[in-house]
């Protein structure tokens, strides 16, 4: 079987790969290699793979192959081939998170939501190319090279979870894990015409991510279907001890509330999310979307979250400082890249981080550090929190009004490969409908909703309550089914 076969032979959900191992069409292992040979034969154009796993997976894909001859219960992610963000940790691959200074770092554990797919049965593929330390709107930042989007190679795929949008849209896994501080699933999901998940905080575990803003971080899944979305999202959720920011709230089915009609649901339209910026081709397809929603039964209200306006430079202040001190802890002692030539502890610390740290993560850390300064803590950080509040609670009295919120993901489909590299400012402001879920510690979905004339996906974003993904999910599988 070629690999071009293979690709359209292999299971593109969760359910479809069960199933077709259930009922002995396809060997976990033979599913696995297929994916493989997926990846060897298109990965040079796209760069989403920075380390395969294949004996880790093959062993997996193994077990499930005797369960299945045994006649044993199969688990709900039964040879599901996933792809994991080099953000997150896994036992004996390499964690990079896209930067030169930890080159080389095995780690000795894997992150609890790695661990907890490995155990519902996923086939873990390898660890997925990414912006530095997950800082950035487009994968350019990635000391291993740019990740090229696979609906369009001169584009970018999005970032900071480029490499992990992309191998889903490009069918070299069946889903991914990413993480999102400032809109880094959604964002690429948008770009790359997937389902990108953005969990409540405090929903799923942090354990083993290496940090960005701890405040912020997220990590949620990128699909073909809302569906897998639901169920990946089951798999993933609930308290660990291991991080004691996850929340005790019950988790609920995610995949059978799906079954729940949207009619009834009150959607609110931020009309700050609808000002100048926003292209004509995003905005025509957003609002497709919303008569779908409208046709299936739900009502559209138009609602104002007034202080959004100020969302991207709050959140580039408080990001860049929980940067400034999360990075703290890269400095050649502990792991990763030392500076050889240093001649005393305090040159190997400077010598290590400019030579282990990209242009982009050095810009956040002097801003962090500028912005938590003595003389400057008052003037930036602590009104920086203040206005967080008032964002959150723009979003809190919008859902005493409606059920969730639709919105753009990106203001524009994807843009091309060096367009914006040279200025940061408009890279950043490219974030500004997704950096307010982060900031606000809300829930939210970027889900395909239309395509521009030259053929690049458009993302329409729902954002829901603090945990209630469920009804995200029901809104997004009725957007999803109007296509």
């Amino acid at each position: 079987m070629t690999a071009q076969n293979s690709t359209a032979a292999a299971p593109r959900t969760i359910h479809n790969a069960r199933h077709a191992i259930a009922s002995g069409e396809i060997k976990a292992v033979a599913l696995a290699e297929s994916y493989y040979a997926t990846i060897a034969a298109g990965d040079a154009n796209i760069h989403a793979w920075l380390a395969l796993s294949r004996e880790r997976a093959l062993q997996q894909a193994a077990r499930i192959d005797q369960m299945v001859a045994s006649g044993a219960p199969l688990p709900l992610l039964a040879g599901a081939p996933i792809g994991i963000k080099d953000v997150l940790t896994m036992q004996g691959a390499p964690a990079t998170a896209g930067s030169k200074i930890l080159e080389g770092y095995l780690p000795p554990y894997d992150a609890t939501a790695v661990a907890r797919l490995e155990a519902a049965g996923a086939v873990l593929l390898g660890k997925l190319n990414c912006d530095e330390f997950a800082m950035g709107s487009s994968n350019e930042n990635s000391a291993y090279g740019p990740v090229h989007n696979p609906r369009a190679l001169d584009r970018v795929p999005g970032g900071s979870s480029g490499g992990s949008a992309a191998a889903v849209a490009a069918n070299m896994a069946v889903a991914t894990l990413g993480t999102d501080t400032g809109g880094s699933i959604r964002q690429p999901a948008s770009f790359c015409g997937v389902v990108g998940l953005l969990p409540t905080y405090g929903r799923v575990s942090r354990y083993g991510l290496i940090a960005f803003a701890s405040s912020l971080d997220r990590v949620g899944p990128f699909t073909h279907t809302v569906e897998d979305a639901a169920i990946l999202l089951g798999v993933l959720a609930g308290h660990d001890a291991m991080d004691a920011t996850t929340s005790l709230e019950p988790v609920p089915d995610y995949a059978a509330a799906l079954a729940q009609p949207v009619k009834g649901l009150r959607i609110g339209i931020p009309e700050e999310y609808f000002a100048e910026g926003l292209d004509a081709e995003v905005r025509a397809a957003i609002e497709k979307a919303a008569d779908a929603l409208r046709a299936a039964g739900c009502t559209l209200h138009k609602v104002s979250l007034p202080h959004t306006r100020y969302a991207i430079p709050t959140y580039y202040v408080l990001a860049t400082a929980e940067a400034s001190a999360n990075l703290a802890r890269f400095d050649g002692v502990r792991y990763g890249l030392r500076a050889a030539d240093a001649t005393s502890l305090s040159s190997m610390y400077r010598k290590t981080r400019d030579a282990g740290f990209g242009k982009e993560v050095k810009r956040r850390i002097l801003l962090g550090t500028y912005v938590l300064s003595a003389g400057y803590y008052d003037a930036y950080y602590r009104k920086a929190q203040q206005v967080r509040t008032l964002l959150t609670r723009d979003f809190l009295h919008a859902y005493t009004q409606v059920d969730a919120l639709l919105t753009p993901t990106a203001p524009t489909p994807a843009f091309k490969l060096g367009e914006k590299t040279d200025d940061p400012l408009s890279m950043y402001l490219a974030d500004i409908y997704t950096v307010t879920a982060n900031l606000a510690g809300i829930c939210g979905i970027s889900v395909p909703c239309g395509n521009s004339k030259e053929g690049l996906p458009i993302g329409a974003q729902i954002l829901g309550k603090h945990f209630d993904e469920a009804t995200v999910l029901r809104i997004a599988r009725a957007v999803e089914q109007a296509q």
